[in-house]
């Protein structure tokens, strides 16, 4: 695996363009027509008794089924939509083929997803980066080869890649001294917590065109404006782009070959929980929006939408503040209730037109840009690994999709065929179809790809974030330790929460 270092203050410091500029949105939830044939929705009134309850059909409610299934116990999946993976979807396209809406990317070190894929007979691919990459700026558009001294850094002058570099070294020299598993430890948290990103980068970023790669780099990764963001949470959120013998990078983060968004699955992500959610078969329940969780005696009643499961122990494999919205009784921790009030989503849409064939390659184009302005800033080309025919994504991000959020799909559309149009030509402005999603408008995700913390967060009240509450277990990516916000680290947080009722049932 390329790239597979920790910058530090000694080592000069290498920028890369993904690792300023990647597009690293990673999942998010939304509608398709998608289903799992095995399972269906709740018949009124019904009734299980399970040893556990799983809240939420994601790939972390899924892998923590499918776990403790292995081990013995009975479960019933309770997931509020009519179709399974949360924030990861695929979206059907009008000649037939596939797109995806929310997460896609794996890379390097994201090692649990892909065994997970790989035990389900799921396929990867390449993403597409032959070519050159373009970047669009002060309205000037500039291809630039990504395979000569600089790799794929874009052509700003030379005094803001110099100041991008050094801050780049600084922040993963500081990520490192972050424990993943308890970033409110770090010996800086305090400091570190009690800022803004936005105001770090301010400090440190003094070129503007530095600023500029950084800010991008902030809205590609967490859908989110820097003066959202935590420093503290940032510099974890760098340590856990890795594993437990690679320590994470903002380059892994951001970067296309040998970073986070160096392959696709074949066929769609969704295929992984779609066939993951296959092997359950009629313990999953579709259609079953959870409403309240009670304690009863020594367990738990779960009640849904149609149906009610009585439960031992309850996993809730559902974003913070998403799990806030459900009554549970006896009430929550304070500390838990108070961290879930203060962690909101991103921001986020995807956007993908559709075109006969990916005629961007024939002009020595790989699909990605990045842009100054417009409402996408950040493409990639999802064409199908055959070519044969050709898919734009563009990420729709922060400020971008929230100025985007009541507007209607056609102004939407015209917006981001603009943007297009500047970045690949005028065949860029009329596609086949078109296809969108606006994360913030899904009614079980409200956002994406990842629920962050904003200054005080993480110090406060990060220690609520995984501890049981009684009977009840918390899974999904933001309580991951690696990789968080990824499809691997919602597999790792089912993982985790599997393991942790199966030692209390022993």
């Amino acid at each position: 695996m390329a790239r597979e270092r920790q910058l530090s203050p000694r080592t000069s410091p290498r920028l890369s363009r993904r690792s300023l500029l990647g597009g690293a949105a990673a999942g998010a939830a939304g509608l398709s027509a998608v289903s799992v044939a095995a399972a269906g929705p709740a018949s009124a009134a019904a009734s299980r008794t399970v040893d556990v309850a799983i809240v939420g059909g994601g790939i972390a409610g899924l892998t923590a089924a499918r776990d403790l299934v292995a081990g013995g116990k009975t479960v019933a999946v309770l997931e509020a939509r009519n179709r399974v993976g949360g924030r990861v979807v695929n979206l059907q396209l009008a000649n037939g083929g596939v797109t995806e809406g929310g997460g896609e990317f794996i890379g390097p070190t994201q090692n649990r997803i892909k065994a997970l894929a790989d035990s389900l007979g799921v396929a990867t691919f390449t993403t597409y980066n032959t070519g050159k990459n373009l970047l669009y700026k002060d309205g000037k558009r500039t291809p630039y080869d990504t395979s000569g001294l600089l790799g794929s850094v874009p052509p700003v002058d030379a005094a803001g890649l110099a100041n991008a570099a050094i801050v780049q070294s600084e922040l993963d020299s500081m990520a490192a001294q972050v424990p993943v598993d308890a970033p409110w430890t770090a010996a800086k948290a305090a400091e570190w917590d009690k800022q803004t990103f936005e105001s770090w980068l301010n400090a440190h970023a003094i070129v503007p065109s530095a600023k500029f790669l950084l800010d991008l780099a902030c809205t590609s990764i967490f859908s989110a404006q820097p003066r959202e963001l935590s420093l503290l949470y940032v510099l974890f959120y760098i340590a856990a782009a890795g594993d437990e013998s690679h320590a994470g990078t903002l380059e892994r983060l951001t970067d296309t070959a040998g970073g986070a968004q160096e392959s696709r699955f074949v066929g769609g992500s969704q295929q992984v929980p779609i066939k993951l959610a296959a092997t359950l078969g009629d313990r999953v329940v579709l259609s079953a929006p959870v409403r309240s969780i009670a304690r009863s005696g020594s367990a738990y009643v779960v009640t849904a939408d149609g149906i009610t499961v009585n439960a031992t122990r309850v996993v809730v494999a559902l974003p913070p503040p998403l799990a806030a919205r459900i009554t549970y009784d006896p009430l929550l921790p304070a500390a838990r209730d108070q961290l879930t009030q203060r962690m909101p989503m991103g921001s986020i849409g995807k956007a993908i037109a559709v075109y006969d064939t990916p005629f961007w390659r024939a002009d020595g184009l790989n699909g990605q840009a990045v842009s100054d302005s417009g409402v996408v800033r950040s493409t990639f080309d999802n064409s199908p690994p055959d070519g044969s025919y050709g898919a734009l994504m563009g990420f729709i991000e922060a400020d971008e999709m929230r100025a985007y959020d009541a507007a209607s799909e056609a102004d939407v559309r015209t917006a981001v065929l603009a943007d297009y149009a500047n970045y690949f030509g005028d065949k860029a402005a009329s596609p086949t179809s078109f296809v969108l999603q606006r994360w913030d408008n899904e009614g079980f995700s409200r956002g994406g790809p990842v629920a962050y913390a904003p200054p005080g967060v993480l110090t406060e009240y990060g220690a609520a974030l995984r501890e049981p509450a009684g009977g009840i277990h918390w899974a999904g990516t933001e309580t991951s330790t690696f990789w968080t916000g990824y499809m691997d680290g919602a597999v790792r947080s089912g993982e985790r929460a599997a393991r942790e009722v199966l030692a209390a049932l022993g």
